[in-house]
């Protein structure tokens, strides 16, 4: 239980801070309208069995009052409506613009340095974060913590109203409904704490199994794996299916013990009413109302039931989501080199989550503004991994690190199922049509542009699907021009291009990087020979740094990759 309520803990603390006062106004209503339909249920019984009393004589039926009941009656089905609809909207607004605010956190979190690369394996996990884990916790609200208030407080209320009757009556009443209605779902939540998570993890397996099939299936045929992946969705669902089998199971069993605990009630409030109208100590009219309070007492807890269900999904997404939750607090930003110069490390270590050894050690380096600084070495050297440092995207593990604002261009060039505007415009939303199109002139694509039907709004596919390789490129080149920063990186941005494509992007990337600084990652002699030092790694470590006119700098030019 402890471990629980760790677990949601900060999501409470989220909703609290969020939209607390519209949360806590929704759970009165919902109490106003599940107390309203309890006596309104009970007055309606005490007024008919009174009007039939009444009616036994002439004398009575002058005597009898049939307006304040009725006029009671009204107020209570008004007031029941009205704190309905209430209920609703704010409790479902104030839950979808908690879910909204979860969701942005979420991003953030996974936005802050070092994070998002834990995902670059199982992207899939984060998909189901998004969506699954952040749509389990509107259960939280709406179908845990609403209902279980309420329903404490229909049994005191109930309680209460008995007390009146009958103290000892009006207190085992009370004790009864809180113990068995609350009892009931706690042991429901409990054995369903197991069988909700498998078939979160049943679902999850089965979304990117299934993705994974679609996705991936050419190569899952040239390999042969067709059949075995197949079966793996199979045993997927089969999971699944085992989960929601236990669930029904669960959900059946707590339907039932509501249905003993009421008919438990009910007949001992029909005894114990008995008893007292024998005794003259009730009315049958009061004893009327005595029946149908108990009757609609168990309603409230029985709203407990599917939250008890959904208990051991929404802990499960609580727990996954809470350490991602972004702070509310701004992160510190990087430190500016004091000295003028584009950046600065000294010492740097970095090491990735689960990795042996240190991607990076004891890194020392600056680059002077303005200057080109080349990054060779062989794969897993630590080339990119300092690139990312340097552009904020990881945190160090230990040194200095000192930087302006960088714009990082990576190996892969990431498009968007959306149009070739949006996806320029993600460099810089506000940027107008005649800055895209310069910007496009600037990488040499304009004219590719141009002679689409549809220019800039023609939409692209998943990955950029419908440009080529080059095409590609030089959509991720004008969205580096689009950024004004003075530090760009670049992780060999002509890899897989042609001669004469690669060397005009790199010819474009000189023109317009004047007056800036230029770190570029690789092991191609064109895309070195424009730096003005050299810098090698190998294994995390500087080995060795050249400037252009010393003979180490040809050197380490000889050494790489011809165009």
């Amino acid at each position: 239980m402890s471990q629980m309520i760790r677990s949601l803990r900060p999501i409470l603390r989220l909703f609290m801070r969020q939209h607390g006062g519209a949360l806590l106004l929704g759970a009165l209503m919902s109490f106003v309208t599940v107390t309203a339909g309890i006596a309104l249920l009970g007055l309606s019984g005490w007024f008919i069995t009174a009007t039939s009393f009444a009616g036994l004589s002439a004398g009575g039926a002058i005597a009898f009052d049939v307006f304040a009941p009725s006029a009671g009656i009204r107020l209570l089905a008004i007031g029941r409506t009205a704190a309905r609809y209430g209920e609703r909207l704010t409790t479902h607004e104030a839950t979808l613009r908690v879910l909204a605010s979860l969701r942005e956190r979420l991003f953030r979190g996974w936005a802050t340095p070092g994070a998002a690369s834990l995902l670059l394996h199982r992207p899939a996990k984060l998909l189901f974060r998004l969506t699954a884990d952040i749509d389990a916790l509107d259960s939280l609200y709406l179908r845990v913590l609403v209902p279980a208030g309420v329903a404490v407080l229909s049994a005191l209320g109930v309680g209460l109203a008995f007390g009146l009757i009958e103290p000892l009556f009006g207190l085992s009443a009370g004790l009864f409904l809180t113990a068995v209605g609350l009892g009931i779902p706690l042991l429901a939540g409990r054995k369903a704490l197991a069988p909700a998570r498998r078939r979160a993890h049943a679902i999850e397996a089965l979304r990117s199994r299934v993705i994974d099939l679609v996705a991936g299936q050419t190569d899952l045929a040239m390999t042969g794996r067709l059949q075995a992946q197949r079966i793996a969705i199979g045993k997927a669902d089969r999971r699944l299916a085992d989960a929601d089998d236990a669930l029904n199971r669960i959900e059946s069993a707590g339907a039932f013990g509501f249905g003993l605990a009421s008919a438990i009630l009910l007949t001992g409030t029909l005894l114990a009413v008995a008893a007292l109208s024998e005794a003259g100590h009730i009315t049958a009219p009061v004893a009327a109302l005595g029946l149908l309070v108990a009757l609609a007492a168990i309603e409230p807890f029985a709203a407990l039931r599917r939250g008890a269900l959904e208990l051991g999904r929404t802990v499960l997404a609580a727990k996954r989501i809470g350490p991602r939750l972004a702070p509310e607090e701004a992160s510190p930003p990087i430190a500016v080199p004091t000295d003028g110069s584009a950046f600065r490390v000294d010492r740097i270590k970095v090491q990735h989550r689960h990795a042996h050894h240190p991607a990076l050690r004891d890194i020392t380096l600056s680059l002077a503004a303005g200057e080109r600084l080349a990054l060779i070495g062989a794969s897993g050297a630590g080339k990119s991994t300092l690139l990312a440092l340097i552009a904020g995207e990881m945190a160090p593990d230990g040194g200095l690190l000192e930087t302006q604002r960088a714009t990082l261009l990576t190996q892969r060039t990431e498009l968007f199922q959306d149009t070739l505007r949006d996806n320029l415009r993600l460099a810089d939303p506000a940027a107008t049509d005649g800055k895209l199109s310069d910007a496009l002139a600037a990488a040499g694509l304009l004219a590719d542009v141009n002679v689409l039907p549809k220019g800039l709004d023609t939409r692209l596919g998943e990955g950029g699907l419908g440009l080529s390789g080059g095409q590609s490129r030089r959509l991720a080149l004008a969205r580096l021009l689009l950024r004004d920063t003075p530090l760009w990186l670049l992780d060999e941005p002509t890899e897989s291009l042609d001669g004469e494509t690669a060397r005009d992007v790199m010819d474009r990337l000189v023109q317009r990087s004047q007056g800036r600084s230029l770190v570029i990652a690789t092991h191609i002699r064109r895309e070195a020979a424009i730096a003005d030092s050299i810098a090698i790694l190998d294994r995390g470590r500087i080995i060795a740094t050249a400037r252009r006119g010393e003979p180490e700098f040809d050197i380490a030019l000889d050494g790489l990759k011809p165009d």
